[in-house]
């Protein structure tokens, strides 16, 4: 991304900032910092002033590889917390931000890690902290063009993934050996790394994030599979259900079920649809059949520079500090498929990363949806 990308996300940013009342970022969350700067390393930190001045501290060691990708007017390294602490105060103080509102990321920071860009030799006696997530979810939520390619090869890398993860599941083949596989493949198909990969077969098929253990599977078990790679630090998000050997009925049953409502859902979206509309639809649906029971946790979520992120629904934005969603806007990513049916002994699950159009949609990971092993 170009320095024109990065200057039109911080005069907007500014602009949210002017309207929220907010002086100054204290950022330290990285999806939050390679937004705005290009570059989003841990132990690290960016101020931004509400007239556009931006500042990067980072580890001594760093400073010269942060200055070939991030975008700033200043930048400082340290040695240690102590340093850090010190480095902002010097940051405040060259601009000028004496007192006023300070945005900090609350759903992001520890009590230890508040206390510590609160101190006193960090941030003046003046300044007063404020919440600012729901400013930077507004910030990141539609997507611009760069964004969506670097989504797509994400998603084209989790296609590759899934191929390859799916092709791995045999009798006597542990879970974790099946990721293996799949995060292989994602980086040989230019993932750079990926979020959690889940893999979980048999019993464990229903609980709901199956973190990949060296449970080994059995003829007959399904096996569900969710990959999160990540390109240039943009995410996508897939996961398939797929059975080695001959399934049930009721588990034929259940996955149709669950197919069906989520490509029902697929096609409802489109700029202007709310969240509540969509998940209203892949709920009322799962209902029906029988299954209100059988479900766990938000169907939708916002996918970007985290496989998790705004849009959320209402009950989950609240519990991650987010406000509730307005309308679906062009250009936004969701994925479809968050949660599955989960009856027990096994559960199903199929999700898709989609971009929201202005007329439509289009979905981004196109790994076939079936349940028979035909690979």
């Amino acid at each position: 991304m170009d320095r024109t990308t990065f200057k039109k996300r911080l005069d907007r940013c500014c602009s949210l900032m002017k309207d929220a009342g907010l002086d100054a970022l204290l950022l330290t969350k990285p999806a939050n910092m390679f937004y705005l700067t290009g570059d989003g390393r841990l132990c690290a930190f960016a101020i931004i002033t509400r007239g556009g001045r931006v500042a990067l501290g980072v580890p001594r060691t760093d400073v010269e590889d942060a200055g070939w990708f991030a975008h700033f007017d200043h930048i400082a390294g340290f040695d240690d917390e102590v340093g850090m602490i010190h480095a902002i105060a010097h940051y405040f103080k060259e601009f000028g931000v004496t007192q006023g509102s300070l945005g900090l990321e609350y759903s992001f920071l520890t009590q230890s890690m508040m206390t510590m860009l609160t101190h006193p030799h960090a941030k003046p006696d003046g300044v007063t902290p404020t919440d600012c997530t729901p400013l930077m979810s507004a910030l990141r939520i539609v997507k611009d063009d760069c964004e969506i390619d670097l989504i797509r090869h994400a998603a084209k890398a989790a296609d590759a993934g899934m191929a390859a993860a799916v092709k791995a599941v045999k009798p006597g083949v542990t879970e974790s050996a099946v990721a293996a596989e799949a995060e292989r493949a994602m980086r040989l198909e230019g993932a750079d790394g990926f979020w959690k990969t889940y893999v979980s077969a048999g019993e464990r098929t229903g609980i709901a994030h199956g973190l990949p253990t060296q449970r080994k599977i059995t003829p007959g078990d399904l096996v569900m599979i969710d990959l999160h790679p990540v390109v240039n630090a943009y995410s996508a998000d897939l996961c398939r259900t797929v059975c080695e050997g001959s399934s049930s009925v009721e588990q034929e049953k259940a996955y149709e079920v669950y197919l069906d409502a989520q490509q029902a859902t697929i096609e409802k979206i489109k700029a202007g649809v709310t969240v509540k509309d969509i998940e209203e639809t892949f709920r009322g649906m799962l209902n029906m059949a029988g299954h209100g029971e059988h479900l766990f946790g938000p169907l939708i979520h916002g996918v970007g520079i985290e496989f998790e992120e705004a849009p959320l629904p209402a009950g989950h934005a609240f519990f991650h500090g987010e406000k509730a969603p307005e309308a679906l806007k062009e250009n936004t990513v969701i994925a479809v498929g968050n949660c599955g049916l989960y009856l027990g002994p096994w559960g199903v699950r199929v999700e898709d990363t989609v971009v929201v159009t202005r007329d439509g949609h289009m979905v981004l990971t196109n790994f076939p949806r079936q349940l028979l092993l035909e690979l």
